[in-house]
């Protein structure tokens, strides 16, 4: 059994088991951080960070390539990290470390995306320029769903401004994190500058508060999100805390059933459905019975198995109290008054007794008002609503206290329109039923899917670790030692022309 600890070599007494999500077994154990040891780990990375930033843009790029390079020669072994601690299918898994990838990349092109801007004469004899500097130390807190992607999100962008990075991954799946470290290093990344730091909500918090720290960087679940964003800009961090969501799907009349049908498959049941930006709710404009009948026969193909089987199309859920939480709310569904054309609970895995399934669900004539729909249920359960028009549908989405993620299916580009318009949600897909931006846009929610006002990766992503300097420049005539005339000094605020 290994034992997981902090890359400086930090760690208390207190552990937490990691578990194979396909067999229930315990395959090691985390060794949880104290307040002391993130103490250790971001004072290092406070140290570090002083010389890192003084580091030359030419040199902070090559140490990006050679990490670029040793991720893409390493992409199956991370996949297998992530197929054996979180669960998910092989080309799943490879998927997600193809996405975080695609940020590296990115954040490759820092020399311009720091760029700051000049303008000259803005008055007589006096320049203008602007400069992006580092924070110093930034903080990442990621969740279980993606342990290679979402850290990708953040500290490729943080560490090629000239930050140091701390990130405390999710102790459910910590693996992938530590290779993440080993590569680093191996790429030149000089010590520190990159930690690893193992943890709970311990350490969460002792990070949040440590006044070591610039800003924090939090994906997660909504309460979580709301706690890290009310402690870090109390005490005066910065802070972009993405939270939970409710992804809607509206499907239009005029929709290609069998292709919508299939795109949504493919969003509520991929990851067996723990992705923020998951589908796990679809709205039906006139096409209800058409729609589930659609989804009922490709819901019903899906084989649920371990990621070492090939003809698994869905894996496990992280946790057997997570599965046992997410079929809770099968049961209030049904009792409730919802029609469950798809039972997961009714799922049979060969040799997968002891493996944390749910199989794929169906759940339809749902309403707003039922727990199923209230909740994030972050699993393999998609709910079917109906609607009688295009506007009916977007007051819905627009009602739900969620903004992550939505998209429409429709032929009708005046309907789209729309719908792109007036849907209060951060993230829209258009005959897309999981619109993740490219990494050079951001990505982020609205309402209660973000919290802060900055998104992650892309040009905001490029803001949020660094401050804006701004410098206006002016070289007298030399007096010649010529003696200062007398007068009296200007007290007004100067105008255009006489700074």
């Amino acid at each position: 059994m290994k034992r997981i600890g902090t890359s400086d070599g930090g760690g208390g007494t207190r552990t937490s088991p990691v578990f194979d999500p396909a067999t229930g077994e315990q395959t090691g154990e985390v060794v949880l951080a104290t307040a002391a040891d993130v103490d250790h780990a971001v004072r290092l990375a406070g140290a570090a960070a002083e010389a890192w930033r003084d580091t030359p843009l030419s040199a902070r790029t090559r140490t990006l390539f050679a990490f670029r390079d040793l991720v893409d020669r390493h992409r199956r072994d991370l996949a297998a990290l992530v197929t054996a601690e979180h669960g998910k299918m092989p080309g799943d898994a490879s998927g997600e470390v193809a996405r975080g990838l695609e940020v590296v990349e990115f954040a490759c092109g820092i020399p311009h995306l720091l760029k700051g801007e000049f303008s000259e004469d803005v008055s007589t004899g006096v320049d203008a320029s602007s400069v992006r500097q580092p924070l110093g130390v930034v903080a990442g807190i990621t969740p279980f769903n993606f342990p290679v992607m979402v850290p990708m999100w953040m500290y490729p962008i943080a560490i090629a401004a000239g930050n140091a990075f701390v990130l405390k991954p999710s102790e459910r799946d910590p693996s992938p994190s530590v290779l993440v470290a080993e590569l680093w290093e191996q790429a030149g990344l000089p010590p520190q500058v990159f930690t690893v730091l193992q943890g709970d909500a311990e350490a969460v918090d002792a990070l949040v508060d440590h006044p070591g720290v610039a800003a924090v960087s939090f994906v997660g679940s909504t309460p979580v999100a709301r706690h890290v964003h009310l402690r870090a800009t109390a005490a005066g961090k910065r802070v972009q805390a993405l939270g939970g969501a409710k992804n809607h799907a509206v499907v239009m009349p005029d929709a290609d059933l069998a292709t919508t049908a299939d795109a949504l498959i493919g969003a509520a049941y991929g990851s067996a459905g723990e992705r923020c930006m998951a589908i796990s709710a679809v709205v039906a404009v006139g096409v209800g019975d058409d729609l589930v009948s659609e989804l009922g026969k490709r819901a019903s193909r899906l084989v649920t198995g371990p990621g070492s089987d090939p003809s698994s199309d869905m894996g496990p859920l992280i946790t057997a109290g997570h599965r046992d939480r997410v079929a809770g709310y099968l049961r209030s569904a049904e009792q409730e008054g919802a029609d469950l054309v798809l039972d997961g609970r009714e799922v049979e895995v060969p040799g997968g007794a002891g493996g944390f399934f749910l199989g794929p669900s169906l759940v339809d004539r749902v309403s707003p008002s039922m727990e199923v729909y209230r909740e994030e249920v972050f699993g393999p359960v998609l709910c079917v609503l109906r609607a009688d028009g295009l506007d009916e549908a977007i007051d819905l989405v627009n009602a739900n206290p969620y903004g992550n993620g939505c998209a429409i299916f429709t032929a009708d580009g005046r309907a789209a329109r729309h719908f792109r318009r007036n849907v209060q949600v951060g993230m829209v897909g258009i005959n897309v039923a999981i619109p993740v931006p490219m990494a050079y846009y951001s990505f982020g929610g609205w309402k209660q899917s973000l919290f802060g006002d900055a998104h992650v990766h892309g040009l905001e992503g490029v803001r949020f670790v660094t401050r804006l300097k701004s410098v206006t420049t002016r070289w007298p005539e030399p007096s010649a030692g010529a003696p200062v005339a007398p007068g009296r000094s200007e007290l007004h605020f100067p105008s255009d022309g006489n700074l």
